[in-house]
């Protein structure tokens, strides 16, 4: 293998990558990321079971229900978790080709670090347009069918989303939610209750509800027709307490959270708040992040790139991997800061979504010239 390296390399080491050199790093690397992938989600699927069987026995929630949700939550964690595996999968190749010499036989052929990153860069993009794919078209779809079996199975509560709004089942009362608004609130709900034949007996509506915690909500100017022997009769009301089964939680099985949506949704959504002169800073910057977020895997590579023009005396592949994973959890957790703290200072949401993936853009750019000069 490394006398075909060199073969080829020697023919051409500027104008172009050599397809031999291009395909075995990209099986190296490949492999590598697709392990440590696979091995991250199969420990995240095992702490989401241990964690969902505290729960066994609530309502109808079984092992069944159990195996369920954490088999459809395992996209949506592949998609948080396969820039990470990247770099980690990376790094781990790039430091047992160092080890083993290898590497510095390709740069002895003739392999510029340029040419070494636009290898990188080739064997990234299957990951970008995996992440994409993740993100845009099935997280979202088996996220929300999780949440359903869980919830539903806990709660024994029917959702369904309509063009009318939002519809649930507590018992015998039927729920239409128009829309959800900032926080635990919701705009535009109405409530319709039956007797034990299912007869209609009293409709409110209310134009606001906040959420007071222990199953309990505040309804603000609320309009009431009771269906009586009689006749109906109208009344109203400014504000007045409702108890029900129906929770934030039990309204984001179809009220996905911005970071779950898709990004044409998010897009849909900005223009509607919009039109409604409503904030839209939250979903701005959830937008901005689902379109970087593909990209940062290409980020995650460059930053992968030095740590194979160290020599296995400079440090142990043990060593580099251990710093891979300190590198990929710190990119996880400042990407979550900076989102938080942009929507606090009222950051522009560009800014507050690339902002993570630019820094480690330039460490991976300065590490690379620290290499260089030494």
């Amino acid at each position: 293998m490394k006398q075909a390296l060199l073969t080829r390399m020697r023919l051409d080491p500027w104008l172009h990558t050599p397809p031999t050199l291009q395909n075995y790093l990209g099986r190296q690397i490949g492999g590598a990321v697709l392990f440590v992938l696979a091995s991250f989600v199969a420990l995240f699927a095992f702490f989401d079971f241990v964690h969902e069987i505290g729960d066994l026995g609530v309502g109808t929630y079984q092992l069944r229900e159990i195996l369920a949700y954490v088999v459809l939550a395992i996209p949506a964690r592949a998609y948080e978790l396969v820039p990470v595996a990247v770099l980690i999968g990376a790094m781990y190749a790039l430091a047992q080709l160092a080890s083993h010499s290898e590497f510095t036989v390709m740069r002895a052929a003739g392999l510029s670090p340029a040419m070494a990153a636009r290898i990188l860069l080739r064997v990234g993009l299957p990951f970008v347009v995996l992440t994409f794919i993740l993100g845009e078209a099935i997280a979202p779809f088996t996220e929300r069918e999780a949440q359903a079996i869980k919830v539903n199975a806990k709660r024994s509560m029917i959702g369904q989303q309509m063009k009318s709004g939002l519809w649930f089942k507590d018992g015998r009362t039927f729920i239409n939610v128009g829309e959800a608004g900032a926080g635990a609130s919701l705009n535009g709900i109405s409530i319709y209750e039956f007797d034990a034949s299912y007869r209609l007996m009293r409709v409110s509506a209310a134009k606001r509800a906040e959420y007071l915690g222990d199953s309990l909500w505040r309804l603000t100017d609320i309009s009431r027709t009771t269906f009586a022997a009689s006749g109906p009769q109208a009344s109203r009301a400014e504000v007045e307490d409702w108890r029900s089964a129906l929770s934030p939680e039990l309204l984001n099985v179809l009220i996905v959270d911005p970071e779950r949506m898709s990004a044409w949704r998010l897009y849909k959504y900005i223009e509607h708040l919009s039109g409604n002169r409503q904030k839209t800073e939250r979903y701005e910057i959830a937008f901005w992040k689902k379109i970087w977020y593909p990209f940062a895997i290409l980020v995650m590579m460059a930053l992968a790139l030095p740590f194979a023009y160290l020599h296995a005396r400079a440090g142990l592949v043990g060593v580099k991997v251990f710093l891979g994973i300190l590198l990929g959890i710190f990119f996880y957790m400042l990407n979550s800061l900076f989102s938080h703290v942009g929507l606090l200072q009222h950051w522009p949401p560009i800014a507050s979504a690339i902002v993570p993936s630019i820094a480690f853009l330039f460490a991976a750019v300065a590490m690379m010239w620290w290499v260089e000069r030494r």
